[in-house]
């Protein structure tokens, strides 16, 4: 009986330092736009980071080594696609428990939903570090920039479960909704990114290990800041066990498996237009490593937003508030379009001198600023995309989502890549994968409404 009071009294506490849901009352614009920007400084530092690693690798003059970080791109973002999915899922189980009120149970998951994200992570960090050398093979990499991709991903690809532990940290700040905390997570990273990137490239001038050295520790910080405020701040992370942690872990392999898979397709798309724009030359996959890194940063918000729409869909879908939960999809795609048109403005004006940053040369800046000026605005179909996907994972229905990701990166990629650069070159390659999203755009945003429609008639039973 002590024990037990002790334990009621434990719980109590935590409950008067952590409120209930937030996002169950009060404006839905102002709680999905306040963690929209919480969410965007967070991603866009991340990106930053990225873009700084290519930005300082750039000045050294050599576009092999561009070329080297475009291939190595296209394998790190199919491995950061695990950890991403695998953060899903905790979201997916956290959020709904904190909008029943249902605490304690939110920790026990938080904290299983965090060992097995360092498990999958792990095996998929050495069955792909095992597979460099043939991926980089595929994607069409040789000679000098196959050595130097090589060299960059045999280095970071085993720091993935140090990665996918930040990232599910993050998640569950989200899904409590410490916006902040969670920007914190991959702000902290990517400023260390940045300065050390300064030191070892600029000032010791180590090339593409200084670039290694920088990212290998900017993920270390990752992980810490993430745990720290899950952990210390939120208390959100109870002692895993291994019978909880074999109860919640099919419905935690339930979301991941698809969630994961989802997030792996863009990876794929990626690596196709990879491969088509190595046919172009290194002129061509070095404009298109550079496109890679601008997207994130100029669409960051909209990247954001898809990690907003969980939290809050989450809490609503727990508190069975299915007028809420449908406008939370509304005002997300409003929003997201409102990103869209906003980034494409800026990236019109600044095409030429962004291209300048990097010292493009002839044929890469072309590339660049026919991207940032005609295809552009085409990211609110991906958009689109990735708020439905968190619709159907918070839902329970990451199938759907899967299904729509992987019609996108083969339907809405491979023919209309082929088909454009057949008839344009590099410009079509471009060309062909921003408007091969279109139609995918349109029919996820019917199926999110019809989704959300039938979940709510059971709401109501």
């Amino acid at each position: 009986m002590v024990e037990r009071a002790t334990r009621m009294a434990e719980v109590d506490s935590v409950r008067r330092r952590n409120p209930g849901p937030r996002f169950v009352t009060g404006p839905l614009l102002n709680h999905i736009l306040a963690m929209t920007a919480a969410g965007a400084v967070g991603l866009m530092a991340i990106f930053v980071g990225d873009l700084a690693n290519i930005y300082f690798l750039s000045r050294l003059g050599d576009e092999a080594i561009v070329a080297a970080i475009g291939y190595a791109s296209s394998i790190l973002f199919f491995a950061t696609s695990i950890g991403i999915g695998l953060s899903i899922a905790a979201t997916t189980l956290v959020a709904p428990a904190l909008g029943a009120d249902r605490r304690v149970r939110a920790r026990r998951l938080s904290a299983n939903a965090h060992v097995l994200a360092f498990a999958i992570s792990a095996v998929a960090a050495v069955a792909t570090w095992l597979a460099i050398g043939p991926l980089l093979t595929f994607l069409g990499a040789s000679g000098r920039t196959f050595e130097l991709a090589h060299f960059y991903l045999e280095f970071l690809v085993p720091t993935l479960p140090v990665l996918s532990l930040g990232m599910t940290s993050a998640a569950v700040l989200r899904s409590v909704g410490d916006a902040r905390r969670a920007m914190f997570v991959t702000l902290s990273g990517a400023i260390v990114n940045t300065l050390l990137d300064l030191l070892f490239i600029v000032h010791f001038g180590l090339g593409l290990e200084g670039a290694v050295v920088s990212s290998i520790i900017a993920r270390l910080v990752i992980m810490g800041v993430g745990l720290y405020g899950v952990v210390a701040v939120h208390e959100l992370l109870g002692r895993p066990k291994v019978a909880t942690l074999k109860q919640d872990a099919p419905a935690y392999c339930r979301i991941a498996a698809p969630a994961v898979l989802t997030n792996i397709a863009p990876a794929v798309g990626n690596g196709y237009v990879t491969l088509a724009m190595s046919h172009y030359g290194d002129a061509a996959v070095a404009a298109w490593a550079i496109i890679a890194r601008i997207n994130p940063v100029a669409f960051g918000a909209i990247y954001a937003l898809s990690g907003t729409v969980g939290p809050i869909l989450g809490q609503n879908f727990g508190a069975r508030s299915l007028t809420r939960m449908r406008d939370v999809f509304t005002l997300s795609l409003l929003t997201a379009a409102g990103f869209t048109a906003l980034a494409w403005l800026i990236l019109a004006l600044v095409a030429h001198p962004l291209a300048n940053v990097f010292k493009a040369g002839p044929e890469t800046r072309e590339l660049i600023v026919f991207f940032c000026r005609w295809l552009s605005p085409l990211f609110v179909f991906f958009g689109t995309l990735f708020i439905t996907s968190a619709v159907f994972n918070t839902l329970g229905r990451a199938h759907f989502s899967t299904v729509l990701n992987w019609g996108r990166a083969t339907l809405g990629t491979i023919p209309f890549v082929v088909l454009g650069g057949h008839f344009f070159g590099a410009y079509g390659v471009l060309s062909g994968y921003m408007v091969g999203g279109v139609a995918f755009g349109l029919i996820a945003i019917i199926a999110g409404y019809r989704l959300i429609a039938r979940v709510g008639k059971t709401l109501t039973l």
